[in-house]
């Protein structure tokens, strides 16, 4: 499972925002503490789309890889986490470091930056993959900030 001494603000860093369906993928920047949402990605029966996982992987060449992990309102691991912790086992394959963070309520604050970013004219139609992607990039900023917290409280 992944832990949390390889975290570095060394490079980019590749967040997932893991699905029965799709699978949301952002890039975050340490500099600015942000986050751009790249696309979704399918994960099936078979497993996910590694091809296009592998593409974005070597387009960015990211120095960390960053998944929500599905926790409860108590904290408890959500329903997903077994299949979370199964996906974080198979980045393994990259030889990045890889971290987990609370993804509770990404989706949710993904969603309500999406349908700002359309009542405010810059954005169209938002589909579910839009949503999955956006989460991805709350993921990456959440991670980020946790990193830049650490580091200037140390």
């Amino acid at each position: 499972m992944p832990g949390t001494p390889e975290e570095t603000l060394a490079g980019s860093v590749l967040a997932f925002d893991f699905g029965r369906k799709r699978i949301g993928i952002a890039v975050g920047q340490p500099v600015t503490g942000s986050a751009t949402a790249l696309g979704a990605v399918t994960n099936r029966e078979n497993g996910p789309d590694w091809e296009s996982i592998d593409a974005l992987v070597a387009d960015w060449r990211p120095a960390q890889l960053v998944v929500g992990m599905p926790t409860m309102a108590d904290g408890r691991p959500g329903s997903l986490a077994g299949a979370v912790a199964e996906f974080c086992d198979a980045l393994g394959h990259y030889g990045l470091p890889i971290a987990t963070i609370d993804e509770r309520d990404s989706s949710l604050e993904a969603g309500e930056r999406l349908k700002d970013a359309r009542r405010a004219g810059t954005r169209g139609r938002i589909g579910k993959a839009d949503v999955d992607a956006a989460a991805a990039a709350v993921i990456a900023e959440r991670w980020l900030a946790r990193v830049m917290q650490r580091r200037d409280s140390e």
